[in-house]
């Protein structure tokens, strides 16, 4: 890599990379990144093992054809080989863990996308998927519904460290924040150790700017065309906003006193979908000090090229972006709606990838059994 994803760190980005594979575990390819270039964590999703595991059978066919013989479910094989992926990131990634204090060389690890309405459900797998990875650098992954909150603060409250995820608008955000915030203060009460409980809240960006064009589009007009690929960067930029005023509350000091650690913002889906637009504009204009950005290999690569960091390009933004946020309403784009969308639609992108995932590795354990 060069060095402009070198200037994200001197700003304070944390980069991760948005992937993982046995592949990049076998032919050492993710621990070569750790060592030649910025990156210092990993997230995966439902679509990413789905694209892995179903892509890549060669090297995951002896484990399959073990898990085969033994008799395994479908869900529990993918659960083991899964599993196996992440906690050998989480050894590779052990060092910077330990360097940053826990803060990056982290490895992400998502609940059962199809449990993303159950709350009971989720906090039961979140704490399964703890234990089985067992790793203290693993990040379970939630998604912020409203019915992830709750699973949220109490699997933070158990001391596990969480990723919450699918995050679109900054009213979810702020619920988000205050689902945190209650799973550290019983976490608090119950006497545990505050420092060793992380958590990112990962905002996605680019999929806001595509659902909000096609809005924009559908107005039609030349006031609604000017105010195309704006979404995404305001809206994140707002997120920042509200990370700043957590910052600044009497409830968070009072936790961070206690040797709480702040739930960083994280920027996901950076990859740009409309190729209109820069490739790099989710990472160059939206870094600043204390962020994450996790990014698709593609991206990382455009931004290590030719991605000129200008320094802090999100602290002071917030009143510019309410102005566009302002104006998308003014001329007709319902907001709320929008997010709503996304999120369903979110959601079931990552179930239709589980399926998937699901059909295949079935037909892999049944090929292994005839």
């Amino acid at each position: 890599m060069a060095d402009h994803l070198k200037d994200l760190s001197e700003v304070g980005v944390s980069v991760w990379l948005d992937d993982l594979s046995r592949e990049r575990l076998t032919s050492g390819s993710l621990a070569e990144l750790l060592t030649t270039s910025s990156v210092v964590g990993v997230t995966t999703n439902p679509s990413i093992f789905d694209k892995a595991i179903s892509g890549g059978s060669e090297e995951y066919a002896a484990q399959v054809a073990d898990l085969a013989i033994r008799g395994c479910s479908t869900e529990e094989s993918i659960r083991a080989m899964t599993a196996f992926d992440v906690r050998w990131a989480c050894d590779i990634f052990k060092a910077t863990y330990d360097k940053t204090k826990g803060f990056d060389g982290r490895v992400s690890i998502e609940v059962d996308p199809r449990l993303a309405r159950q709350t009971t459900a989720t906090i039961a797998e979140a704490s399964a998927l703890h234990w089985l990875v067992d790793r203290e650098n693993v990040l379970i992954k939630i998604p912020a519904t409203v019915e992830g909150l709750p699973a949220i603060t109490a699997t933070i409250a158990a001391g596990i460290s969480v990723n919450v995820t699918l995050i679109f608008s900054v009213e979810r955000y702020e619920a988000v924040i205050d689902a945190w915030l209650t799973g550290l203060e019983q976490a608090k009460a119950a006497g545990l150790d505050l420092s060793k409980i992380h958590s990112v809240a990962s905002f996605f960006v680019s999929r806001v700017d595509s659902a909000v064009d096609a809005a924009l589009g559908k107005i039609g007009n030349e006031e609604a065309a000017s105010l195309a690929g704006q979404a995404g960067i305001a809206n994140a930029r707002l997120a920042w906003g509200a990370y700043e005023k957590l910052r600044a509350s009497e409830r968070w000091k009072a936790l961070e006193s206690a040797g709480a650690v702040p739930q960083r913002p994280l920027w996901a889906s950076t990859g740009v979908k409309d190729p209109a637009y820069p490739d790099d504009r989710y990472v160059v204009e939206l870094a600043g000090p204390g962020l994450v950005n996790t990014m698709p290999e593609a991206t990382m690569n455009a931004v290590a090229a030719h991605g000129h960091v200008n320094g802090d390009t999100i602290s002071g933004t917030q009143a510019q972006a309410q102005e566009v946020f302002d104006k998308l309403t003014a001329v007709g784009v319902d907001l709320p709606a929008v997010f709503e969308e996304l999120e369903t639609e979110g959601v079931e992108k990552f179930v239709e990838a589980w399926d998937d995932l699901l059909d295949n590795v079935r037909k892999a354990l049944a090929a292994r059994k005839a």
